[in-house]
Order: structure tokens, then sequence, then C-alpha cells
């Protein structure tokens, strides 16, 4: 299996398959696809694992895609301007991600809700209480908004940021939220009451553009139906 990520603003992720090979996606995930692929939808892994994909962000039904002769290719493309990252898991190995990030992924990967545990983050982290888990063996392909930059951060080292903007974790890095301190800092900062922290040691993947502020930056340009 090999994948191929193009385009800058609005990428796509072409997937070549041999004989056998299958990748799973969401609902309505596929873009273009040669003619040697197979396609089968299903509540993958029965009604429990749909209902818990749903509360983080994907659809009940997935779909896989298999190559059923010769070489093939499938094609994704990502839903708003924003970065494909295709990454490739070990055994075992997981990802924390906002939610709606998962774009598609090879057969064994698995993709489960993750619960925040810790009240505030699950209230003013931006994302709610239900995010995504992706672990493997295999290659998954997260869609995330903006440009992205990671940091590996040590043991104990934090960064605070404007919720929303964290976009992916390893499972190591600690996520809560912290209050801003001092009155004037509150009213006429501008970044609310809480911001985010993380703690290390492990990677965060932070978003330029988090898809809330991009719609919100988009209301004055909307045309409203006068009443």
């Amino acid at each position: 299996m090999e994948y191929t990520v193009r385009g800058t603003v609005m990428q796509s992720v072409e997937i070549s398959l041999n004989q056998g090979e299958s990748v799973f996606t969401e609902a309505g995930g596929m873009a273009w696809m040669t003619t040697n692929m197979d396609m089968e939808s299903g509540m993958k892994g029965g009604l429990m694992a749909g209902l818990t994909r749903a509360l983080s962000g994907e659809s009940l039904f997935m779909t896989d895609y298999t190559c059923n002769s010769g070489t093939g290719f499938i094609t994704f493309t990502t839903e708003t301007p924003g970065k494909i990252m295709a990454m490739p898991l070990e055994p075992g190995q997981s990802l924390i991600c906002q939610r709606d990030a998962f774009m598609v992924a090879q057969a064994g990967v698995t993709l489960e809700m993750h619960f925040q545990k810790k009240i505030g983050a699950g209230l003013f982290g931006g994302e709610g209480f239900f995010l995504q888990k992706i672990t493997g063996p295999g290659l998954a392909c997260m869609e995330l908004s903006g440009e992205i930059i990671e940091y590996n951060l040590e043991a104990g080292q934090q960064l605070k940021i404007d919720p929303g903007h964290v976009a992916m974790t390893d499972p190591t890095v600690d996520f809560d939220i912290t209050m801003v301190k001092g009155i004037r800092n509150i009213f006429m900062g501008g970044e609310g009451l809480f911001l985010a922290t993380v703690t290390g040691p492990g990677r965060v993947w932070l978003q330029s553009m988090p898809l809330r502020n991009l719609a919100h930056r988009m209301i004055p340009y909307l045309p409203f139906k006068n009443d």
C-alpha cells in the first residue's frame, strides 16, 4: 500500500492498493477510484461501536474498499481548507484526535471514541467530552484545519493554547484547562475565560484555523433573508 498527498489548501490523498488490500472510511468519504475496487458498507463493529463513533463526530456506518484484482487507487478529499496528516501507526500505537478528524485508514486500524475525563477540559476545551482515538497497526489519515504545527514536548513541558487549536496529541500528553488570570485580561484580552494547557511528554499537533473560527469570520459576509 502506498499513498500520495496532493494539493495545498484543499488537499487530497490517493491510496494505491494491491489485490486484497483494504481501507475504510465513513459513509460518503470517497471522491473517486478505479473500477477494480469493491465497496461494502455497514455498521463496522456493531451497533455500540457505531454509536460511539457517532458521539466522536463520525457516521454510524463505515465503508470498506478492497482492491479485487491487480493494482488500483482510491482518492479522498478534504471537506474544508486544511491539511491531511498521513500517520503510519505501529501495533498498539494510538493518537487522540479532535472530533471528525478521521478520514480514512488501512484495514487493521481501530477507530473508537475517547472520553475526556476532566470536566473542565470537556466543557471548555473546544471539542467537548467525546474525541477520537485511532490505534494501529496501519496507515491512518486525518483531516485537520488550516496549517499544522507539530511540537514534541519534554516531560513536564507545557503550552497554553486557545481552545480549538489542539488538533491531535499522543496519549501521553495531558490535556487540561486553566483560567485566564486578571480581570482586564478576561474582559479585554479577547481570549475568554479559559485556555487549554497541554503537558508533555509527547507530540501535539496544533491547527492554525479551527473550523469554528473560520465559520465565525464568515458570518458577517453571509446573506440573511429579511423577514
